[in-house]
């Protein structure tokens, strides 16, 4: 029987194309965007089962928590959570796991995949998966071509060798990789039906891939080598040293180590995929009704056609009358209308807000802490009101203000609260008022989420109006 499979998923990027529902405080792979489950979790469920080990995680600062939290909903643990100190694209990345996994075994067969996919039939992809193995093991380089049913411009193709056969159940001789084409190739390639799309998704031993960036990418090794020598560990998570990681080059593993290898063989999978690089394709995926239309809960088409229309406000009701190849995605602080024929430009928005200083560009109105999450409810000159959630067992950081005093009404749940000296619970429906200056602290020591409301009143607001004295999460 073969080796367990470690699956490495990859939690990087910022999501431009899926604004507003995906910004850089929160990238598309944590939000629902299909279904319950967000797709890092569809991912890391996917990839379980025999044959399988636990996944290892490779994700930035910002997100390691919700990392935690979301595994945690889907009752998994990871073997390892490295840290990456700044976004570097997979070529460092992927090293790094190899460097890591070869600690222990330096057969261990790697499969990397990004976490911001939808492979809807999950046994079908873990069948094509245990089918590239053998080849794995001998030391080729597998890589997964996805069948095109459309000419898409929006992927990099995989171009077949002579004889290959693009349906075929194992894996398949590459001739090449192929840039993202532009529509008239994209469908001269379709029409040839030697090609296929690249997936971004490999499989490999990590001698076999170290063995290839010592041949290709040699420089890459010193570094990476030296930032997984010199890394920290805090709370469950492997910190890559930022200083020799910063001076790694930006690649990705394409032009590092694919294009060039010539121990690469090409997986086949045809049962349906797509990477969501915009919101055609989550309207695509989503399974248009008869009329070629996708409306969410809070939304309501009236004779529209072939459009996505999604609402991702409680309180906001989204409606389209008339409309025809439109996206219409409404969030509470910001809308996107677009043609769907222009979803790659949305993007295009991101920058234009990005110029004008709108935190819009980057921010959700919620904001996901290690603790829970916070929204600003109403902000005015000299006050701001929250809603503040705390899951159970969680603590913020024992701290106080030199701008604000604040005022706790908690809604739901029990607060245990800390002011200078005194600690005391707090029901639903008590309050208590925390002083400028005052040290203090909020704990849910309960079993349920805990929710309160803040009144926050005084000159400052921002977050970085915080003295912290003592921090579980290990936050400066």
């Amino acid at each position: 029987m073969s080796a367990q499979i470690t699956p490495i998923l990859l939690c990087g990027g910022s999501g431009t194309r899926l604004w507003p529902l995906s910004r850089k405080s929160y990238p598309k792979q944590f939000a629902r965007l299909m279904g319950s489950e967000s797709l890092f979790q569809a991912s890391a469920k996917r990839l379980t089962g025999a044959g399988f080990a636990a996944p290892m995680v490779l994700t930035g600062d910002p997100f390691r928590f919700i990392v935690t939290e979301q595994l945690a909903a889907i009752e998994q643990a990871p073997s390892a959570i490295l840290i990456e100190p700044e976004g570097r694209n997979t070529a460092p990345a992927i090293l790094a796991a190899a460097l890591f996994l070869e600690r222990e075994d330096s057969q261990a067969l790697m499969l990397v995949a990004p976490s911001d996919h939808v492979i809807p039939d999950a046994a079908a992809f873990r069948t094509a998966v245990q089918a590239a193995v053998p080849r794995a093991e001998a030391g080729d380089l597998i890589t997964f071509g996805i069948s095109p049913d459309h000419p898409e411009t929006g992927y990099g193709y995989l171009e077949l060798a002579p004889g290959a056969q693009p349906q075929a159940s194992t894996p398949q001789k590459l001739a090449r990789f192929v840039e993202k084409p532009d529509a008239a190739r994209a469908a001269e390639m379709l029409s040839l039906g030697n090609f296929l799309w690249n997936a971004g998704i490999f499989l490999f031993t990590a001698a076999t891939i170290r063995a290839a960036y010592e041949k290709h990418a040699p420089a890459l090794i010193k570094g990476v080598q030296a930032a997984l020598d010199g890394a920290q560990t805090d709370l469950g998570f492997t910190r890559l040293a930022p200083e020799p990681w910063g001076q790694i080059e930006d690649i990705s593993v394409d032009y590092a180590i694919m294009e060039k290898a010539d121990n690469l063989a090409v997986m086949p999978y045809g049962a349906g995929w797509s990477d969501l690089g915009g919101w055609d394709a989550v309207w695509r995926e989503s399974g248009p009704d008869a009329a070629g239309n996708v409306a969410s809960e809070r939304a309501t088409a009236i004779d529209c056609s072939d459009s996505l229309l999604r609402s991702e406000s409680e309180r906001l009701q989204l409606v389209g009358i008339g409309l025809k190849d439109i996206i219409a995605v409404a969030m509470d602080d910001a809308v996107l209308v677009a043609h769907k024929s222009e979803a790659q430009r949305v993007k295009e928005a991101v920058a234009a807000l990005k110029a004008k200083g709108a935190s819009q560009a980057v921010q959700l109105p919620r904001d996901y802490r290690p603790w829970g999450w916070y929204e600003s409810l109403v902000i005015g000159t000299r006050f701001q009101v929250k809603r503040i959630v705390v899951h159970p067992g969680a603590a913020l950081s024992l701290q106080s203000h030199h701008h604000r005093s604040e005022h706790w009404i908690v809604v739901e749940g029990t607060a245990r609260v800390t002011v200078d000296e005194t600690v005391k619970l707090v029901t639903e429906n008590q309050s208590v008022y925390i002083p400028l200056g005052a040290v203090h602290r909020m704990e849910n020591p309960g079993k349920v989420p805990m929710v309160l409301i803040e009144v926050q009143t005084g000159t400052y607001f921002g977050e970085d109006d915080i003295i912290r004295y003592e921090d579980v999460y290990a936050r400066s």
